[in-house]
């Protein structure tokens, strides 16, 4: 009995198309014939008491006439090629003495050679076959799509950046990366999903907390960094989105453990959207009772204007106003040093705007402010500017003298803090690894336009200081000019230099602005009822 042969290629193992073909050109060939064919393959053999094939004893039969030749044939070869080295000296004595017996011996060779010669090119022919449907089955194999995509999953605030940035994001990177948007209607529900997951150590699929990047207010950054909500955004300062910032996002971003803002702290948000506080006037009524434009925070103090005012209930944004009409500024340190007549003086004069104020109320405002018993508004750009478009007799103003500015970030979760909770959201080992490419997407010149439009409310962030020359977008036609000093969406530069964002205050100034807010509320006016909680951060603003 023949030994069958093992086989063993340089590689662990075949793939299935070799394999397939790699089995059909054994079948039908005998021990010594596999193994010509196999070292002309460049396998190694070696002998074994197992079958190579169980199967090709069924698929012999066919083929026995050409393994019968190839038996007698391939030692023919070596016999005569050993024997015409052997015998080359006796073969050119018998030349000389008998041509008839050299002639006899090159015809016999030629037949032996002829023989082997049809044999080897049926099976050449036979393998070029093969070989052909072996490619074309491999490059079928080749042209198959894999499920592989990369997922990105966002939790945003509602309307604040255009729904087609969701389109234009999966076309830019295909198909391979899923997106999943998720909006809220504010951004202190995303800040109080991030506590809640934070604080208990649990989380579902459907928490901020696993989401790759959420929205977060600028006035909420301190905090969710002290908490660690948030975590940084790693290697931030070698991505181009950030080399293109002005210099004051940089200074504004870096921010230490403790959420202060430090020079040699790390990047923990990026800005998408920014805006500031402004008012807004009717201007018919204005015209109707002879009252000149609002052109500064001092305006709001005039005795025409007495009840007529509805503004925000936010702390900072109240006391900031007070503080911006006395020449100061919304982060303050020392009020007693950098205000005449100190912290008395800043309590009178805010007991005088709450006689101008018919409405503190964040959420109730814009409403009140569209009745006739209302004539100015106090208010984020956010806010006001789509309700000015609507309104051909509004006018919009940023304060001359400078204003309080608010931005929307995008930031990270701190997941990682829960490996065990992780994976609810479909994380693994941290963040998407499309986070970089949605924030290099954000911050590309070509996302301007929709906040130039004023399709969305607000400014885009490399307008800022004017850090990037980005072209100007015209309104859409057909729609209202709006009577504001806004340009693109922000203040103009000469009074951009004087705005500021609300920076964490120090123990000593914190101290203040609470006793200030507590003393309105202990004069019997409960406006700041139930804010105190959200103190020093921004009461929930919306889309």
């Amino acid at each position: 009995m023949s030994m069958p042969l093992l086989v063993s290629s340089p590689r662990p193992s075949l793939h299935p198309p070799l394999e397939l073909h790699f089995r059909h050109r054994m079948t039908g060939l005998d021990s010594f014939s596999r193994a010509i064919f196999l070292k002309r393959d460049g396998f190694s053999i070696s002998a074994s008491a197992n079958h190579f094939d169980e199967e090709s004893s069924l698929q012999r039969v066919p083929n026995r006439l050409s393994s019968s030749v190839l038996r007698f044939a391939a030692p023919a070869i070596f016999f005569l090629v050993g024997l015409g080295a052997a015998s080359a000296p006796l073969s050119r004595a018998c030349n000389a003495i008998s041509p008839t017996s050299q002639t006899s011996s090159l015809v016999t060779q030629s037949v032996a050679e002829n023989e082997v010669k049809d044999s080897s090119g049926l099976m050449n022919k036979e393998e070029e076959v093969e070989d052909e449907d072996w490619k074309k089955e491999f490059e079928r194999w080749k042209s198959k799509t894999y499920a592989l995509t990369v997922p990105l999953r966002i939790v945003a605030l509602r309307g604040s950046f255009p729904p087609s940035w969701i389109k234009d994001f999966i076309q830019v990177q295909g198909k391979r990366m899923k997106l999943i948007p998720e909006f809220r209607s504010d951004l202190d529900s995303i800040f109080s999903d991030l506590a809640l997951a934070s604080r208990t150590g649990r989380f579902g699929a459907k928490s901020a907390m696993v989401a790759d990047v959420v929205s977060i207010g600028d006035s909420w950054l301190a905090n969710a960094i002290a908490e660690k909500l948030i975590e940084p955004i790693q290697g931030a300062e070698e991505q181009e989105w950030f080399q293109n910032l002005s210099s004051k996002w940089k200074v504004f971003l870096r921010r230490n453990e403790k959420g202060m803002i430090d020079e040699s702290g790390k990047i923990w948000a990026v800005p998408y959207r920014w805006g500031c506080m402004v008012i807004a006037y009717k201007k018919n009524k204005f015209r109707k009772y002879n009252i000149a434009p609002i052109k500064d925070w001092d305006d709001l103090w005039r005795a025409e204007l007495r009840g007529k005012v509805v503004m925000v209930d936010s702390p900072r944004e109240v006391v900031g106003a007070v503080l911006k009409s006395m020449g100061s500024s919304y982060n303050i340190r020392d009020i007693d040093d950098d205000i005449p007549g100190g912290i008395d003086a800043v309590k009178q004069r805010l007991d005088e705007l709450q006689k101008q104020v018919r409405l503190f109320d964040s959420s109730s405002y814009l409403k009140a402010f569209a009745t006739a018993d209302a004539w100015v508004a106090v208010g984020w750009s956010s806010d006001i500017l789509p309700i000015a478009r609507r309104q051909t007799d509004v006018a919009v103003i940023a304060p001359e003298s400078g204003t309080s500015l608010w931005a929307d970030l995008w930031a990270i979760p701190a997941t990682t803090r829960f490996p065990n909770e992780e994976k609810a959201g479909g994380r693994v080992r941290g963040p998407s690894p499309m986070v970089h490419q949605w924030l290099e997407f954000c911050l590309q010149a070509a996302r301007a336009a929709p906040y130039q439009q004023g399709v969305i409310p607000g400014a885009f962030p490399l307008t800022f200081d004017g850090a990037v020359s980005v072209s100007s977008h015209k309104v859409n036609p057909g729609q209202p000019e709006l009577d504001s000093n806004l340009v693109d969406g922000g203040p103009p530069p000469e009074i951009l230099k004087k705005c500021e964002f609300l920076g964490p205050l120090a123990e000593s100034s914190l101290a203040v602005h609470q006793s200030l807010v507590a003393g309105m509320v202990k004069s019997g006016r409960g406006w700041f009822g139930g804010i105190l909680s959200l103190f020093p951060g921004r009461k929930a603003r919306t889309g």
